[in-house]
C-alpha cells in the first residue's frame, strides 16, 4: 500500500501532467537536465577518452551528453573511430544508454506531448476553458431559454458586438442550440466559456469589468434560480468595487413575480447604485406584457430577423366621453396572466374614466381562491376600488333568476367611504367557471356582439401553463370571436410557427377575398371578411422573451429630468424655448447623471410613466379625429382642452401605479388633506408608503398644476426620444 506522501506525490505529478503545455514542458525540461546531468556523469566514470575525442571533433565536453541525447544518428557518429576501429568499454556502454534515453524523450514524448497539447487546446476550447476577449464585448453570465432573444437584442443594437456567455452547463451542447438560432458567421461572435456565475474567480478570466453590458440570466428550471441571480449581482460588485472600468448597465432576470415586484421599491442592490451602474431587474413574464402592450411586436422563432405586430387592445382609441371601454379576459390566473393583468393596469388609461373603466377579468375553476391571493398581494389597490365577482358553476333555480339583479361590486376589503372610494379608472374582475362551460362560453359570445357594437374593446388572453391546452382553447372559441374579430393571444412555449402560419393563412390577402354572405330582404348582402383565426396571436415563447425597451427608458430619464428641474413655487418645468436652446447632448449627461441618483421607486414610477406615452399619443390623435397611426401631428401643441384630459389621465395612472407598487392612500388621521396645519410632519409619511395625493384629480390641490405641465411636454418629449 501507497503511503499519504506517495498518493500526495504522484496526485502532484498527475495534475501537472494533465494540466495544460507549460506544465508539460516543464516536466519535459526536467526529465532533459536529469539525463543530461546522468549522462556527463555516466561518461566522465567510464574511464574513456571521451575528451580528447571531443577535442578532436571540436565539440565542447558540455554539448556532447546534450549531443547524444538529441541526435539519433549521434551513436553512429560515435561508433567507429577515425581508423575504423569499434569504441569499446564504459564509453560505448555510456554512448548507448544516453541514446536510447535520448530516443525515448525526444522520438518519443516530445510528439506525445505535442498531440496531446493540441488536442487539449481543441477541447479546451470546445468547453470554453480558454478566453479571447479583453474589452468592449457583452456578458451574459449563465443560460436559459431566453438567452438567444438576449443575443439577438445584443446583435440589433450592433451588429458587430462580440458576445460571451459564462455558464457551468455543457457548453458544447449550448452551441448546438444556438446554431438553431445564428448562423455559422454569427456564431464567430459568440463565445461560450465555462463558469459558474457565483465565483468572482471567473470574472477575471472573462474582463467582466470591461464589458459593456452585463445580463444575470441564471437559470429558470432552478429552484432557487432568483436567490442565485441574487448572490451573483453581489458577487459582481464586490468584484468590481475596486476596479476602474465598469459595465455601464447590468439587466438581471427574476423568476418569480413577488421578488421582482418588492426590487421596484426595495434599495437591494444599493452596492450597484454606488458603482453608478444602472441596474435593471428583468421578469419573463412582465417583459412579454411590455411586448404586447407597449412594443407590440413578437419574432418569428426560426427567421429571427422576421417580426410580427401586435394589434392595439384599444381599437381605433379611446376619447373623452366614450361609451366603450377597455376589456381583457384573462383564461388561467397563471405567473402569465397575473403579470399581463397588472401591466395592463399600469399602462391602459383613458379620458373617458368618469363613464366606462378598463375592465381586467380572470376566468378560472379555483377563481374563488384565486381571488383572494390576488386581493391579498395587491391589498391597497382593493382598500380603494371594490371588485367583480361571479360563480358560474352554480345552476340558479327559476326563482332565482326571477329575482335576478343586476350585478353589483363587492366592496369587503373597501375601507375608504364616500368619494374617497372608487376613484380608480381600473377595476378587476374574477369569475369562477369551465371556459368550455355553457354559462362561460355565453359570456365570452357577450362580450364579443359587444365588441361588434363598439360597446368594448375585447382582447382575449389564454395563458394556462400547458401550451396544448391554451392551443385547444384558441381553436375552439365561440364563433361570434372569429366573427367580430376579437384578438385572441395564445401562450406557447417555444414556437410562434403553428399559430402565426395559421393567422397569416386566414387573413384576406391582396388579389384574394374571403366573402361572408346572408339573405336580407329576399336579396343576397355580401361583404369581405376575414377567416376565421385570422386573429390569433402567440406570446410567451421562450426562445424569443427578451426585449429591452431602450425607448421608454430614455422617455423615463427625460421625465425625471423635467420634475427633478421644475419649479416647485410656480409648478413650471423649463420653458420649451428654454430647453430647445441647451444643447442635446447637454440634457441627456444632466438626464443620465439625476438618474443614477434616483431610488428605485422613483425610477419605476418614472418607468411606468413612460411606458403609457405612446397609448396617450394614440389618445391624442383619437381626441383630434385622426387615424390611430397617423403621426403628422404628433408635435403639435396640445390645446387647453386636450392638456385637461390627458393630466386627469396622468393622474388616474399614476394613482393605480402607487397602489400596486405598494403605497397606500392615507386613513383621515394620516391625511395632510384634513388636517393642513400639520402637513410638513404629515407629509413625511411618504417615507413609509402612505402617499397623500392617492386621491380623485379634483381633490388634489395645487399639485395637479404638474400634471397640466406635463401634458404640455408629451410632444417634447416623444421628439427627443424619437430615434
Amino acid at each position: 500500500m501507497k503511503t499519504k506522501k506517495q498518493r500526495w506525490l504522484w496526485l502532484r505529478f498527475d495534475r501537472a501532467l494533465a494540466h495544460d503545455l507549460l506544465q508539460q514542458g516543464i516536466i519535459l525540461f526536467v526529465l532533459l537536465v536529469i539525463m543530461f546531468a546522468v549522462s556527463y556523469i555516466m561518461l566522465s566514470f567510464s574511464h574513456a577518452d571521451w575528451q580528447e575525442f571531443c577535442a578532436k571533433k571540436d565539440i565542447s565536453q558540455w554539448l556532447l551528453p546534450l549531443y547524444l541525447l538529441i541526435d539519433t544518428n549521434a551513436l553512429n557518429n560515435l561508433y567507429f573511430s577515425d581508423d575504423g576501429k569499434s569504441i569499446h568499454g564504459w564509453m560505448l556502454f555510456a554512448s548507448s544508454f544516453t541514446y536510447v534515453v535520448g530516443v525515448f524523450i525526444f522520438s518519443g514524448m516530445i510528439i506525445s506531448v505535442m498531440t496531446n497539447a493540441i488536442e487539449q487546446r481543441i477541447r479546451n476550447h470546445r468547453e470554453g476553458r480558454l478566453h479571447y476577449l479583453k474589452s468592449g464585448h457583452y456578458v451574459i453570465v449563465g443560460y436559459d431559454d431566453m438567452v438567444p432573444s438576449i443575443i439577438s437584442h445584443i446583435f440589433n443594437k450592433d451588429e458587430d458586438a462580440y458576445v460571451l456567455i459564462l455558464t457551468a452547463k455543457d457548453t458544447i451542447g449550448i452551441r448546438e442550440r444556438l446554431l438553431k438560432s445564428f448562423s455559422e458567421q454569427r456564431m464567430k461572435h459568440i463565445i461560450i466559456n465555462y463558469g459558474h456565475r457565483t465565483s468572482t474567480e471567473y470574472y477575471k478570466d472573462i474582463r467582466l469589468e470591461s464589458a459593456e453590458e452585463v445580463f444575470v440570466v441564471g437559470n429558470h428550471s432552478n429552484p432557487a434560480h432568483d436567490a442565485i441571480n441574487v448572490e451573483c449581482v453581489d458577487s459582481i460588485s464586490r468584484y468590481l468595487k475596486d476596479k476602474e472600468q465598469k459595465p455601464a448597465r447590468i439587466t438581471c432576470a427574476f423568476k418569480d413575480l413577488d421578488t421582482y415586484a418588492a426590487f421596484k421599491t426595495s434599495e437591494i442592490f444599493k452596492e450597484i447604485k454606488n458603482l453608478k451602474i444602472d441596474f435593471l431587474p428583468y421578469n419573463f413574464y412582465t417583459g412579454w406584457a411590455k411586448q404586447v402592450f407597449v412594443k407590440r411586436f413578437y419574432r418569428d422563432f426560426d427567421n429571427p430577423g422576421q417580426e410580427y405586430r401586435y394589434p392595439l387592445v384599444y381599437g381605433n382609441g379611446i376619447k373623452p366621453g366614450d361609451d366603450k371601454y377597455v376589456h381583457l379576459v384573462f383564461v388561467g390566473t397563471t405567473n402569465f396572466a397575473v403579470a399581463f393583468a397588472m401591466e395592463a393596469a399600469h399602462v391602459l388609461h383613458f379620458p373617458n374614466a368618469d363613464k366606462r373603466k378598463t375592465r381586467i377579468t380572470f376566468i378560472d375553476v379555483n377563481a374563488d381562491k384565486e381571488k383572494d391571493e390576488f386581493i391579498t398581494r395587491n391589498r391597497h389597490f382593493f382598500e380603494v376600488q371594490p371588485y367583480w365577482y361571479s360563480d358560474l358553476t352554480v345552476a340558479k333555480t327559476d326563482k332565482e333568476k326571477d329575482a335576478e339583479t343586476p350585478q353589483k361590486p363587492n366592496d369587503e376589503y373597501v375601507i375608504f367611504a364616500d368619494d374617497s372610494q372608487a376613484f380608480l379608472d381600473v377595476e378587476f374582475e374574477f369569475i369562477k367557471g369551465n371556459v368550455f362551460s355553457k354559462k362561460v362560453q355565453d359570456e365570452i359570445s357577450k362580450w364579443a356582439k359587444e365588441h361588434k357594437d363598439d360597446i368594448q374593446c375585447l382582447s382575449i388572453f389564454l395563458a394556462l401553463a400547458d401550451q396544448r391546452e391554451n392551443f385547444v382553447m384558441g381553436m375552439n372559441m365561440p364563433d361570434e370571436v372569429y366573427a367580430n374579430e376579437v384578438p385572441v393571444f395564445i401562450r406557447q412555449n417555444r414556437s410562434d410557427n403553428f399559430v402565426t402560419n395559421l393567422r397569416n393563412e386566414d387573413t384576406k390577402k391582396e388579389g384574394e377575398k374571403f366573402t361572408y354572405s346572408v339573405v336580407k330582404d329576399g336579396k343576397v348582402k355580401s361583404k369581405e371578411r376575414d377567416a376565421r383565426y385570422a386573429h390569433i396571436y402567440p406570446f410567451g415563447m421562450n426562445e424569443t422573451a427578451f426585449s429591452a425597451d431602450d425607448h421608454s427608458l430614455k422617455r423615463a430619464k427625460l421625465i425625471n429630468y423635467l420634475y427633478s428641474t421644475a419649479n416647485y413655487e410656480t409648478y413650471k418645468f423649463q420653458g420649451i424655448l428654454v430647453l430647445d436652446a441647451i444643447p442635446e447632448a447637454k440634457i441627456w449627461e444632466e438626464a443620465n447623471a439625476m438618474w443614477q441618483k434616483l431610488s428605485v421607486a422613483l425610477k419605476w414610477s418614472n418607468l411606468y410613466n413612460s411606458y403609457t406615452m405612446r397609448t396617450k399619443q394614440r389618445t391624442l390623435r383619437a381626441m383630434r379625429g385622426l387615424d390611430i397611426d397617423d403621426e403628422s401631428r404628433d408635435y403639435d401643441t396640445l390645446s387647453d382642452y386636450e392638456v385637461e384630459q390627458l393630466a386627469i389621465v396622468e393622474h388616474n395612472r399614476w394613482n393605480v401605479e402607487k397602489l400596486l407598487m405598494g403605497y397606500r392612500k392615507p386613513k383621515k388621521d394620516e391625511d395632510k388633506y384634513v388636517y393642513s396645519e400639520f402637513a410638513g410632519k404629515l407629509k413625511k409619511n411618504k417615507d413609509l408608503f402612505v402617499h397623500h395625493d392617492i386621491r380623485p384629480f379634483d381633490q388634489l390641490n395645487t399639485i395637479k398644476e404638474l400634471d397640466y405641465e406635463f401634458a404640455r411636454y408629451i410632444p417634447w418629449i416623444m421628439k427627443m426620444t424619437e430615434k
